[in-house]
This record gives structure tokens, C-alpha cells and sequence, in this order.
């Protein structure tokens, strides 16, 4: 089995005329792997998108975490998995988009082969902890919008770090098999060391189900089951029992929901690829378009940033915190007078009442 394995990698990867293995380190610890250039304006485009890509996820993701540790009124369990997804889509930038970056403008790797495991390691651990991630945040809102009575007991502090603990504990069982397998190699066509889709036929049909379909299928159904409720509570048929849903909920949920949405039209065209390379990977992988992979995994790239955007235009206390964190930087005394608008706004409350108990003593006296 493992010989028929190899025969099917050299195969795909000699009909691509892209192979990487020991030659390709022993040119000095990474040197060409063999694959042409792509033109210049290939490599310009592809270079724009990632450069754009990363300034956005490193800017985003860094407001949603400082306006979640700012702002009382969004630290909730529910933002607990908002800031895990966060540092789900930072760790591309700090490692593997540089290196990819690096292989962009010198059209091949020449870091060696420990870096690029690590590159693919980290960029697998993103992606699937960004998948993860979101499938517990759909848990958790249909938890509590569907389950409101029982939402306290499981989201309490504990149970909300037992279940982040949770999911990057299952994020790194489910990486793990790339190192055992060998199958984070560099890919000339994307410029990255990633996942090999012939690497195995089996494993990369329990990839693509375990760390897309399955969890595409979970979010599906609670997400179906909330609009369901959403449904049913503005038609004014739900009973009495029912949650009430006010305004604020609704509008987060359907936050969470384009993010979701948003994850699957971006990572849907490899994964696809990837379903159909592992029905028969001699014959389907070279017959997978250059352009096609390239333009997927640039979309699944670009995923990384769109979440920390969806936030701010969607929801009004993010965006709020937004405008005033960027205005902080300009004013940094400003930043640090104002830990948290909720603070604030407690504060005024008690001014405005210590205010009128003192005119009410002048009053009387």
C-alpha cells in the first residue's frame, strides 16, 4: 500500500512537472523544484492579494481582540469563540504567509525542508481551527437562542474555556497525521508547503469529511433550526415557552451566519477538488486546471480577513469600538483613559445619580 501511495504522487506530480522531494533539498536547503515561473503578472497578482490579505487579517483580528478585552458588553461566551476564530486567522500571518510570500517573489522555496513542515503545520492548524471554531460558535448560538434555560449551565467561565480548550485540543489531534504522513509538501503552483491531496486517497476523503463536510453539516443544521425560531417568533406562531428573540440577538446571529457562509463559498472549491482528486488520484489530479487550484486556495486565503470586516459592518458594538480604538491610536490618552465603554457609560450613569442626590440635598436644605 504505501509503494502504491508513492507511485501515485510521483505520478501526478511528474505530469505536472512539479516534484518535490530530496533533489530539491539537496540544492542547498530548498532551491527550484523543478516548476516554471508563472508570468510576471501571475506572481504580481497573487503577490497583491496576499500582501493585502495579510495587512487586513493582522489589523481586523487585532480590533476584534482589543474590542472584546475593552468593551465589557462584548465579553461574553459567545465572543470567547469570536477571539478563538481571531487567533485562528493570525496564525497564517505570522509564519506561513511571509514564506509564502518569500517563495512569490523568487518563484521557489528556498527555505529547507523543516520550515516548510512547520509553514504547512501551522497553515493546516489555522484552517482547521478556523473551522472548528466556527462550527462551536454555531453551537453555541443555537444554544442560545434554541435552548435558552440550559445556555447558562453549559457557557458559564469554565465551560467556555473547557469548550475553547476543547477545539484547539481536537484542532491538533486532527493536524497531528500530516507529520506521520508525510504529507505537507511545497507546492509550486501556490507557493506554499501545504497539504498534498495525493498524498493518500483515503486520507484526504477523511480531510475533506472530517474538517469541511461534517462540520459544515453541524453548523448547517443549528443555523437551519435558528432561522427556523427566527421564523416562527416574527410570524408570531411560536408558543409561549419559546425564547423571546430581542433585536441585538437577531442581528448577532445572523453576524455568526455570514461568517459561516462566507468560510464555505471560500474553502468550497478545494475542498471539492480535493473530494474529487481522492475518487481516483492518478487520472483526476492532473486534470485539475493550474488556474482552478491556484484561484481556490488564494480564496481560501483570503478567508483569513474577511471575518474581522463582517464584524464591523454588521455589528454595532464592534463597529463602535472600532471607530474608537482608531481614533485611540491617534489620541493615545484616549486609549487608555477609556479601558471600556461599558465602564464609561456605568461611570456617567453613577455621576448622573450622585449628581441628583446632591441637588436633591440642596433642595431640602
Amino acid at each position: 500500500m504505501p509503494e502504491d501511495v508513492v507511485l501515485i504522487r510521483n505520478r501526478t506530480e511528474a505530469v505536472q512537472g512539479r516534484a518535490w522531494g530530496a533533489e530539491v533539498l539537496a540544492g542547498g536547503g530548498g532551491g527550484d523544484s523543478g516548476a516554471r515561473p508563472g508570468p510576471t503578472w501571475q506572481v504580481a497578482v497573487l503577490a497583491s492579494v496576499l500582501i493585502f490579505t495579510s495587512v487586513v487579517d493582522v489589523l481586523g483580528n487585532t480590533l476584534v481582540i482589543v474590542s472584546v478585552l475593552r468593551n465589557r458588553k462584548l465579553r461574553n461566551a459567545g465572543n470567547a469563540f469570536v477571539v478563538s476564530l481571531a487567533l485562528a486567522d493570525l496564525l497564517v500571518v505570522c509564519y506561513p504567509y511571509p514564506l509564502v510570500l518569500h517563495a512569490l517573489l523568487h518563484s521557489s522555496w528556498l527555505p529547507g525542508e523543516t520550515e516548510c513542515k512547520v509553514s504547512g503545520f501551522i497553515m493546516g492548524a489555522s484552517v482547521i481551527g478556523s473551522v472548528f471554531n466556527i462550527t462551536a460558535i454555531a453551537l453555541n448560538r443555537y444554544c442560545f437562542i434554541c435552548h435558552a434555560r440550559t445556555y447558562s449551565k453549559v457557557y458559564g467561565r469554565g465551560g467556555t474555556l473547557a469548550l475553547i480548550t476543547l477545539v484547539w485540543a481536537l484542532t491538533g489531534v486532527a493536524i497531528l497525521p500530516n507529520l506521520a504522513l508525510g504529507s505537507l509538501t511545497y507546492d509550486p503552483r501556490v507557493y506554499s508547503c501545504t497539504f498534498s491531496q495525493t498524498a493518500s486517497a483515503g486520507y484526504t476523503f477523511a480531510v475533506v469529511f472530517i474538517h469541511f463536510l461534517f462540520p459544515i453539516a453541524i453548523v448547517t443544521f443549528c443555523y437551519a433550526r435558528i432561522w427556523i425560531l427566527v421564523l416562527n417568533v416574527r410570524r408570531r406562531v411560536a408558543s409561549d415557552t419559546r425564547p423571546r428573540l430581542r433585536p441585538s440577538e437577531v442581528r448577532h446571529f445572523l453576524t455568526m451566519f455570514v461568517v459561516f457562509v462566507l468560510f464555505a463559498v471560500c474553502w468550497a472549491p478545494l475542498n471539492l477538488i480535493g473530494l474529487a482528486v481522492a475518487m481516483d488520484p492518478p487520472k483526476v489530479a492532473p486534470l485539475v486546471p493550474d488556474w482552478l487550484f491556484v484561484v481556490s486556495y488564494f480564496m481560501a486565503y483570503f478567508n483569513s480577513c474577511l471575518n474581522a470586516v463582517v464584524y464591523g459592518l454588521l455589528n454595532q458594538n464592534f463597529r463602535r469600538e472600532y471607530r474608537c480604538i482608531l481614533m485611540s491610536i491617534c489620541k493615545p490618552r484616549l486609549f487608555l483613559q477609556e479601558t471600556s465603554r461599558g465602564g464609561t457609560e456605568r461611570s456617567n450613569k453613577q455621576s448622573q445619580v450622585n449628581n441628583n442626590n446632591e441637588q436633591a440635598k440642596a433642595e431640602t436644605i
